[in-house]
């Protein structure tokens, strides 16, 4: 309290002083006692004493986020205890909530100090721990807040009206994966400001759908559809010598009365389109709540600056979306905190956030708790300055900082981690469901499904979500590639988009039946094909290709079927193929042949044995050469040789060549193009035939829908698990035999023996005394070189004294002092090898005793050494 005095003093003073010196009074919203005459002494004692008997009433039930029960003893120190900085923060917050309190009489109690899991009271700041998580996915904004919605199930406060009682840490709110609105935006927080964010937790009030998340009057973002940008086609100029277009002769009259007829329809459809629209709006009409503007909420502020962003905006860590801070779900703000500082707003939220000013270095605007605040304070007028002694003023604002200033205790949370796995798994049990307006959204973990299904979006016609309208399935990691399946139910149309890889380079497929010769379209990657098709529409009569890129420039082909002959054997479309009527087929523009010898379209009449060619039309003209052949048999019903003649190619050219008239020229011609129609055919046959593959195939896809693993994949890749387990297991293997003989002393005795022969009591005595013998043998030797070690030691230094005293007048100072440290080194390996020695002659006769009394127990001696016993 004497440094609460001592503060209040000096605001006091220094209020007094530019009140004095401006004429004006402070306006301060929290300090409003500024405006009253200066405090004697009494008054500033009876002020402490009234501060002292306010209380601050907190809650006493508890919070519970899980079902389970937390295991305290499992959970660290700091969980469980305050520092002593920490108890320090809590005086400190305590003494700003009862100034906050007495000033303050008609707002409600400031959120500061929540209890944890371990019924310890933590200020807020403190329970934000920055983390950076190690996954790219979650280095923006938007992914951070979809993977907190995701991963957490949502738990209502006890009380709308009231903030929790209990704020836990993130780590238990992880580990349990529920969590209110409160530890929601703790753990977004806390990741978005270890990605590099300027965010804040905020306490505050909202409306009843945004508290109690729910989405049935929101759309989903998944149906919304981009707008498109249509950009307008240049108009190409017109020729000068363009042909007019023929004179309009129809009535004026007859096209208004038919255009007034046409505007009374659609003003009668626009105007039951908002009867209709209006019904529905009084049906989705949220109904009014008793408790509006008093539910209390928790959501994230992330202001602009940092990370390139350009304007402030809220987060709603329940459903990961964004809004503006001018947004009618927010309707005010009690405080603000990050793990600098906790902040309190002073503005008036009448018109809920739509006026405030999120400048947090406005002490007028907002009220902070700790003075190491790293947002800017306003400066101060250069005109309150004057007459001021500029050096003695930085020396007391600099004691009084060192007085004043109060770093925030680092957080008392655990290192935030996520496992790969639950990374993966992301929803609570791998699943999870959000309603939207006439949609609803399911969402599963990899792997979770055995068709790989990860998402499904239904949508409905109504509000009661009783008549489906469509179904879009996502899927991932499946061997066939399929990405998306979209299903309408009102049309029977369903398409299936796969991603580079399948086997067919298949794209897209739309269909409505598997069955063949029915109404599809197939579109292809043309670069993972070698005829370059794009793509494939059929019908029970006719099918459609497109080409790209072909080195023959074919671009279009469209094959005509006729009504298939009945056979008396079972029937079936590769033995029994439809017959082809018409082909169609367009080519692209080939720069290396002139345009009069250039096929743009060709025609084959099958039955009619006709066949229509049209040519490129040059830059220069205005009409294109086309040319008709009637094919005929190379010889009649009589066997006798037909000649072509000029009534089989009727032709009209624009420019008329010599080689063109003659009738060897169009007999070529005509060889050449019924060597095409046969090439068509078959290539039209080959298509159908690939449909037929095709559907099979989907089929086969459709019924096994198996699954890729990754090689990286331990624990779902069984051939890799397998081969590792077994790796293990004969490492573990020869491990164990290792020790084994590492272990076994009469191993190298019982090798001696021949394989398999089982144990006299006479060779059990001499393996016996073998071992005892080598054994002693081994701590002769052990003492032995120990002692050489030691005389070649006591030798050395012999020789290096024998040395210096022959010296010892012509040596220099550096010598010595090497002398003086040769000599403190020899004397401490000789006292070492001295030590050793004893030691080991102390324990010889003892671990021979051991070895002798270990023989006598071994299984494989001890039968037959009881007869020597």
């Amino acid at each position: 309290m004497e440094v609460l005095k001592e503060k209040v003093e000096e605001e006091e003073e220094a209020e007094r002083e530019e009140a004095a010196e401006r004429g004006e009074k402070m306006t301060r919203p929290l300090e409003t006692r500024r405006e009253e005459p200066p405090m004697t002494q009494e008054m500033l004692r009876d002020l402490e004493k009234k501060l002292s008997e306010i209380e601050i009433t907190i809650p006493e039930q508890p919070l519970i986020v899980t079902k389970d029960t937390i295991d305290i003893s499992k959970l660290p120190l700091s969980y469980q205890s305050n520092t002593l900085k920490e108890e320090h923060l809590l005086q400190v917050a305590d003494n700003f909530a009862r100034q906050y309190s007495h000033l303050c009489p008609d707002r409600v109690p400031l959120f500061l100090h929540p209890l944890n899991e371990c019924q310890v009271p933590k200020f807020v700041s403190t329970t934000i721990r920055p983390t950076l998580m190690p996954y790219p996915e979650l280095y923006n904004w938007d992914s951070c807040a979809q993977f907190v919605s995701d991963f957490l199930s949502m738990v209502s406060l006890p009380d709308p009206l009231q903030p929790p009682s209990h704020l836990y840490s993130s780590t238990t709110v992880l580990k349990h994966q529920k969590g209110n609105c409160f530890d929601f935006s703790t753990l977004l927080c806390s990741m978005l400001i270890g990605a590099g964010y300027d965010a804040y937790c905020v306490n505050g009030y909202g409306s009843q759908d945004l508290c109690q998340m729910d989405l049935t009057r929101d759309v989903c973002p998944l149906t919304m559809k981009h707008k498109e940008e249509v950009q307008e086609e240049e108009k190409v100029p017109p020729k000068k010598y363009a042909i007019k277009p023929p004179r309009d002769l129809s009535s004026r009259f007859e096209q208004e009365q038919k255009m007034k007829k046409q505007q009374e329809i659609k003003g009668e459809k626009e105007k039951r389109w908002k009867e209709e629209e209006q019904r529905l709006l009084e049906l989705e009409k949220a109904k009014i709540d008793p408790l509006h503007g008093l539910r209390v909420h928790a959501w994230v502020l992330v202001l602009s600056g940092k990370r390139e962003v350009p304007e402030s905006f809220f987060i709603d860590p329940l459903t990961a979306r964004s809004y503006s801070t001018q947004d009618d779900h927010f309707l005010g703000i009690e405080s603000l905190w990050n793990h600098k500082n906790y902040w309190v707003n002073m503005q008036d939220c009448w018109n809920g956030c739509k006026d405030l000013v999120f400048d947090l270095g406005d002490p007028v605007r907002w009220e902070y708790l700790l003075l190491g605040t790293d947002k800017p304070q306003l400066a101060v007028a250069e005109e309150e300055d004057d007459g001021m002694n500029d050096d003695e003023d930085m020396e007391n604002l600099g004691k009084e900082d060192e007085d004043k200033s109060f770093d925030m205790p680092p957080s008392w949370v655990e290192q935030i981690e996520i496992s790969p796995e639950a990374f993966e798994t992301r929803c609570p049990n791998g699943k999870k469901v959000i309603q939207y307006k006439r949609a609803k959204l399911e969402k599963w973990a990899p792997y979770l499904n055995s068709d790989g299904l990860v998402c499904r979006l239904t949508t409905y016609k109504d509000l009661e979500c009783t008549e489906t309208l469509e179904i879009k399935e996502w899927y991932q990691h499946r061997e066939d590639m399929l990405e998306l399946k979209h299903i309408n139910k009102n049309t029977g149309l369903n398409i299936d988009y796969f991603k580079p890889g399948h086997p067919q380079a298949l794209r897209v497929h739309s269909y409505k039946s598997m069955q063949p010769e029915m109404d599809r379209v197939m579109e292809f990657y043309e670069t993972a094909r070698v005829d370059g098709l794009i793509k494939r529409e059929e019908t029970p009569k006719t099918m459609t290709e497109y080409y790209q890129g072909r080195s023959d420039f074919l671009s279009y082909r469209h094959v005509d079927f006729g009504d298939r002959v009945k056979k008396l054997a079972l029937n079936s479309a590769e033995s029994n193929p439809r017959p082809m009527v018409k082909i169609t087929e367009r080519f692209s523009r080939n720069p290396a042949k002139p345009a009069d010898e250039d096929v743009v379209e060709r025609v084959f009449l099958i039955p009619e044995e006709r066949i229509q060619l049209r040519y490129h039309c040059r830059d220069d003209h205005i009409t294109a050469s086309k040319r008709e052949f009637l094919r005929r048999t190379e010889v009649d019903s009589k066997g006798n040789k037909i000649i072509m003649t000029p009534d089989m190619c009727i032709s009209f050219e624009v420019e008329p060549m010599e080689h063109t008239k003659k009738l060897l020229y169009q007999y070529e011609a005509m060889m050449k193009l019924k060597n095409e129609e046969k090439l068509s055919k078959h290539q039209a046959w080959e298509s159908e035939l690939e449909v037929l593959e095709i559907l099979k195939l989907r089929e086969e896809e459709e019924e096994a829908h198996a699954l890729t693993i990754s090689i990286y994949d331990t624990k779902r890749n069984e051939k890799s698990k397998e081969y590792r387990e077994a790796m293990e297991r004969v490492m573990h293997e020869e491990h164990l035999r290792q020790v084994e003989a590492q272990l076994d002393y009469l191993a190298p005795f019982l090798a001696q023996l021949p394989p398999g022969e089982k144990l006299t009591r006479w060779q059990a005595a001499r393996v016996k005394d073998e071992c005892l013998s080598d054994f002693k043998q081994r701590l002769i030797d052990k003492a032995n070189l120990i002692q050489a070690r030691f005389e070649k030691e006591t030798q050395e230094l012999q020789k290096k004294q024998q040395w210096y005293q022959e010296n010892q007048v012509t040596l220099t100072p550096e010598d010595e002092d090497w002398y003086l440290s040769y000599c403190s080194q020899a004397m401490f390996r000789i006292r070492i090898l001295e030590q050793r020695l004893n030691r080991h002659k102390e324990l010889a006769p003892l671990k021979y005793l051991a070895l002798e009394e270990k023989l006598h127990k071994d299984p494989r001696l001890v039968d037959f050494l009881k007869v020597f016993v």
